[in-house]
């Protein structure tokens, strides 16, 4: 892609506050009386879980992981490697993992199975994109954003090359 890339707008930012409001709420419900162990996933959600934190109405600390699946080009070769560690002990704490975007759900499985053998309370997971389409194995986020079904997406937090994470909006990239 390039800076000629065809892009649309998908999500307008003022869209995306609303529903991240919205989950806060719900989140902040869910936990009442709780403390909450926020858990990113880097690089894609940082800008999501910043926006979440700040409006949720229960106290949370946060730590990030970083996971790979290596392979080529767009193909994952479906083997999650974790690429950086959480720093926060979690046995018998409420724990919720935010993702940009569950997709062939194979990270997020891996991530649920690799924290629950550390004990937590509670794990849930909340994701601001779910594509359905691309499963590759059943996975289901407890909270979500938007449910598209298919598109290379940019913006918010989502990139191509480490490009266009700053954009306010969520976009859809056009093929040619």
């Amino acid at each position: 892609m390039t800076s000629d890339d065809q892009k649309e707008i998908l999500y307008k930012n003022e869209d995306i506050e609303k529903r991240v409001r919205e989950l806060a709420r719900q989140i902040s419900k869910d936990y009442a009386g709780r403390e909450l162990i926020v858990i990113g996933i880097l690089k894609g959600a940082f800008i999501f879980m910043a926006d979440l934190i700040r409006v949720l109405s229960i106290p949370c600390t946060i730590d990030f992981v970083r996971c790979a699946s290596y392979g080529t080009g767009s193909e994952s070769s479906e083997k999650v490697v974790l690429t950086k560690d959480i720093e926060t002990a979690i046995k018998d704490r409420d724990v919720l993992i935010v993702e940009d975007i569950v997709d062939t759900g194979l990270t997020l499985k891996y991530l649920v199975e690799w924290l629950k053998e550390r004990s937590p309370r509670s794990l849930r997971v909340c994701a601001l994109l779910d594509k359905r389409k691309r499963r590759k194995v059943p996975f289901e986020a407890d909270y979500v954003g938007f449910t598209m079904d298919d598109g290379f997406l940019v913006g918010y937090g989502l990139d191509f090359g480490e490009r266009y994470r700053f954009l306010p909006d969520i976009y859809v990239i056009k093929q040619q």
